[in-house]
């Protein structure tokens, strides 16, 4: 009789099976969908727009491209594009708050940690919060956006609510996992010292999770300005909006206006959210 392989080689073997098979889906996606790399070279007009647009990156406006048609009374570039950023921050803000709120209380009743030395019935309640939350991540916010625009029209809520659902859902499953490997040395040691179990989790599990938890916090934070701005092409008053009218004009530069705007936003949330990571982990 064979004896089994060790785990050190069992290991390699399962990761190439696993890459394998990544493998193999690329390959039946890429001819399933007829794939053609010559499909991105632009042709005629498209590869002359192509390099109008790319050469408006030099040159961004710090004025309205055309002021013909513009109406009287019409705000200056600059205050348009600090205008839409700020917009953009606010709904962002917004729908991130309620996500962390939904997020956190999906997250803990979705966690097998929260659950531990109780009950086996609690379980039916853990695996219904895990159904609720994949079925609220599995709905992108664009189509979410759709729906409450009919249902609400363009209100500052039907774009927050697009955004916070399914970011909840994401933030539940991320946070419940991060909680159930968070290191369970203080746990056990409380259990052994005769804690209950919600003492247990609060002061043994809890904190243990907290700076992996704000990390990913502040990266969903980062990933919903980069949302709300994109609700803008539904109509709503975020920097998209702008964008997306400055482009259907042909106006590049101003696009690349609004571009450079907001990769700066992006890139200073980064550093902020940086430095704070470096605390909570610290």
């Amino acid at each position: 009789m064979a004896k089994p392989l060790p785990l050190a080689q069992r290991l390699p073997t399962r990761r190439v099976r696993i890459l394998t098979g990544i493998f193999l889906a690329a390959l039946l996606a890429f001819f399933g969908l007829d794939l053609n790399l010559g499909d991105l070279i632009p042709r005629d007009s498209g590869f002359r727009l192509v390099l109008e647009f790319f050469g408006a990156a030099f040159t961004p406006a710090f004025t309205y491209q055309s002021s013909t048609g513009l109406p009287e009374g019409t705000s200056p570039f600059l205050f348009k594009v600090g205008r839409g950023l700020w917009t953009t921050l606010t709904y962002a803000i917004a729908a991130m708050s309620l996500s962390l709120i939904g997020g956190m209380a999906l997250g803990l009743l979705a966690s097998a940690s929260f659950w531990e030395r109780r009950h086996p019935l609690w379980a039916v309640l853990r695996w219904a919060v895990r159904l609720l939350i994949a079925a609220m991540r599995s709905v992108h916010e664009l189509l979410l956006a759709l729906v409450f625009l009919a249902t609400l029209g363009i209100t500052p809520a039907a774009a927050v609510l697009a955004i916070a659902i399914p970011y909840s859902g994401t933030l539940a499953k991320v946070f419940s996992e991060m909680l159930d490997e968070s290191p369970r040395e203080a746990a056990d040691a409380l259990s052994y010292l005769g804690a209950n179990p919600l003492q247990v989790f609060l002061i043994g599990r809890l904190p243990r999770a907290f700076p992996d938890i704000a990390a990913y916090s502040f990266y969903r934070f980062e990933c919903a300005v980069r949302s709300s701005a994109v609700m803008g092409f539904f109509g709503f008053t975020t920097i998209g909006l702008y964008l997306r009218q400055s482009f259907e004009n042909l106006h590049y530069r101003e696009v690349w206006s609004y571009l450079y705007a907001l990769i700066i936003v992006v890139l200073i949330l980064e550093v902020w959210s940086s430095q704070l990571r470096r605390r909570f982990v610290a």
